[in-house]
């Protein structure tokens, strides 16, 4: 009914346009002209808006009201012209890369240089980006951990002249969780260069993206500290409390972000996402959250459905009663919506999505470096039919690359020139403390680098630890792929084997593992481990041990020690040097271990519940580096390999 009024209004102001077109030929007043002119200006901006607006309104959900769909309508068009014109000044600046990268350093150089850093450290005496590199260190956290204790006390003036909106908790995938400070500018910086331009290219690759749609956003409300001067203290990652203005887009209702516990929050976003079968998006700052909760939806199914067939929600569900009451109040028997979705489970987990959810046009989280193989997974299997978009590429420090280029796989990012200034380390003198660098106009295609920041929020010349590689340029401006976390390194005897070199050799390993399949794994140092039998020699010799989640056809599945072998084998060929260690017996070889389904999942909440990480920010690790997450694991192990 609602479009109909929309379709008849705008035809009707169409036609009057047309009508004081003609009226306006024929008047002879200037003033009857001017008036008339303006009539037909409104009436045919007006009746075209309305036109536009029935054409993009394909969501019938009752959830989604006129004046929802408005400002949703609002909220595109005013998102398409800031993503236009960011992607034009983006497209501009990386013709004068180094131009634009001088312009943001000396900004944030100027904008301090009175602070109690910028005097220490001369910014005024600085005149070009060599006197920079000259004068200012390469820096760590540690290096900085005082003036942050000192902003947290309330001091201002320290780092940057801006005061911090936000002290940032890292996730601490390599390690213990780090804080940061985050001032407004780089908050805004992360809006118009990232977010806008991440848009406009998605609404090019999917033009179905601009219709009035409910989005399924899975994130969660994190548990905020406040610093000694009442600044909150939490995750950078986006969250329900910092997207406030975003939230009637979703198809989870306001109360439901109330929910502090993720396993309720998590059933209250699947039930009213299979409510409304006209989905459009399915979003999650990294594709291990959208992986998991297509998992979990996939145990409770019939439960959510029994709730949509009786318009209510489940008393087992452990939520407030004034949430409960809030959110029943926008449900009502629904069995026509109850059997679409039975029908859609009898095919299993292939195609799901597109099942569900028709009009999906498409599925965002990250799907690089410890999430591609949840990435992978997912366009096997639940997303298989709706592409994967991978937008940002971006860590609590701020924003770093966009990806211009969706269809493109695996993702590539452009790395922002107004975001960071960059500097580039390469990797074979990463272990130095103050090695050479180079700037964004002097890296070379083909090449890895660690990555050096000089952010908005006061962090110089900072390591952060990510090792990107320089695939290509987009005019002046390197295009990269993520590699991996220095922190995430296996290293028992110097051999530094990385993220990614291990996971291609697992996945080639086991691509021959007949009848399984990999579902998640991590890796530990057997020093983290206490070895079975102290008194044997040979059980000092350091090795990895690999815990494997499988997805198997026999329940009795066993692998041979011919099989484990293949991932030996193949990670001798990605490594000489662990190759050199292991033919010299200096490392032993690796124990493969496969645990129990829901392994991951216990550590993910083992982690959030022990650390500073959130829900929206975990990130799952690849190499254990404390004793009792190995411990979660071991625990889980149901069956040995047979070294």
């Amino acid at each position: 009914m609602k479009r109909s009024v929309c379709l008849g209004v705008g035809a009707l102001l169409l036609a009057l346009y047309f009508f004081h077109f003609v009226v306006t030929v024929t008047l002879d007043s200037v003033l009857a002209k001017l008036w008339a002119a303006s009539v037909v200006g409104v009436c045919l901006v007006t009746g075209t808006l309305a036109l536009d607006f029935y054409r993009k309104d394909i969501d019938d959900s009752k959830f989604y009201t006129m004046r929802s769909k408005l400002e949703h309508y609002v909220a595109n068009i005013g998102l398409a012209m800031v993503g236009r014109y960011q992607r034009w000044k983006l497209d501009k600046d990386t013709k004068s890369i180094e131009a634009v990268q001088n312009e943001i350093l000396f900004q944030r150089l100027r904008k301090n240089a009175d602070t109690e850093y910028g005097i220490k450290y001369k910014f005024s005496e600085i005149k070009t980006r060599e006197d920079f590199v000259n004068i200012h260190p390469l820096t760590r956290i540690s290096h900085y951990e005082d003036y942050i204790q000192r902003m947290m006390s309330g001091e201002d003036n320290i780092l940057t002249s801006s005061p911090p909106i936000v002290f940032a908790v890292t996730s601490g995938t390599s390690g213990k969780s780090s804080v940061l400070p985050m001032i407004k500018d780089q908050r805004v910086s992360f809006f118009l260069h990232g977010v806008s331009v991440a848009l406009h290219s998605m609404i090019k690759a999917y033009p179905g993206t601009k219709s009035l749609q409910k989005s399924l956003k899975l994130f969660y409300t994190p548990k905020w500290r406040q610093s000694p001067s009442g600044i909150p203290i939490g995750p950078n990652s986006s969250s329900p409390s910092n997207s406030k203005s975003m939230l009637s887009i979703y198809s989870t209702p306001i109360a439901g972000y109330e929910i502090l516990s993720e396993p309720e929050a998590l059933y209250v976003h699947l039930l009213f996402a299979l409510k409304d079968r006209n989905i459009g998006i399915i979003e999650a700052n990294f594709s291990s959250i959208v992986y998991n909760s297509f998992h979990a939806l996939e145990c409770h199914w019939q439960n959510l459905t029994d709730d949509i067939e009786k318009g209510r929600i489940s008393a087992s569900l452990k939520i407030d009663d004034k949430i409960r009451f809030e959110l029943e109040k926008l449900l009502s028997p629904d069995q026509k919506r109850a059997d679409e979705i039975r029908a859609s489970f009898k095919d299993g987990r292939i195609g799901l999505v597109k099942r569900l959810w028709p009009n999906c046009n498409v599925v965002l989280g990250a799907d690089t470096g410890t999430f591609a193989l949840q990435g992978d997974m997912l366009r096997e299997t639940f997303c298989k039919g709706v592409p994967l978009y991978s937008p940002l590429y971006a860590a609590s420090e701020g924003l770093l690359g966009i990806n211009i280029w969706p269809h493109e796989r695996p993702s590539q990012y452009l790395l922002s020139p107004r975001s960071m200034f960059f500097e580039f380390i390469p990797v074979e003198k990463s272990d130095e403390n103050q090695p050479e660098t180079y700037f964004i106009d002097q890296v070379e295609k083909g090449q890895e680098y660690e990555l050096v920041i000089t952010t908005a929020s006061g962090l110089l010349r900072y390591r952060f630890g990510d090792v990107v590689k320089v695939v290509d340029f987009y005019n002046q401006c390197p295009i990269i792929e993520f590699m991996y976390r220095q922190g995430q390194l296996l290293n028992v005897r110097g051999e530094k084997t990385s993220e990614v070199s291990f996971f291609k050799a697992l996945s080639e390993g086991v691509a021959h593992w007949s009848g399984a399949k990999l579902v998640d794994y991590c890796c530990a140092e057997s020093v983290l481990v206490e070895p079975e039998d102290p008194k044997n020699k040979e059980s000092y010799v350091p090795f990895y041990h690999v815990f494997v989640e499988l997805e198997v056809e026999n329940p009795n599945f066993v692998l041979s020690k011919d099989q484990m072998d293949l991932v030996e084998e193949s990670l001798c060929k990605q490594s000489y040097v662990y190759q050199s260690f292991r033919k010299k017996g200096s490392i032993r070889p690796m124990r493969i271990h496969i645990v129990s389904p829901g392994t991951f999942q216990k550590l993910r909440e083992f982690t959030i519940a022990t650390t500073s990480a959130s829900s929206n920010q975990y990130k799952a690790p690849r190499v254990l580096k404390k004793k009792d997450a190995v411990e979660v694991v071991m625990k889980n192990v149901v069956k040995e390999d047979s070294n």
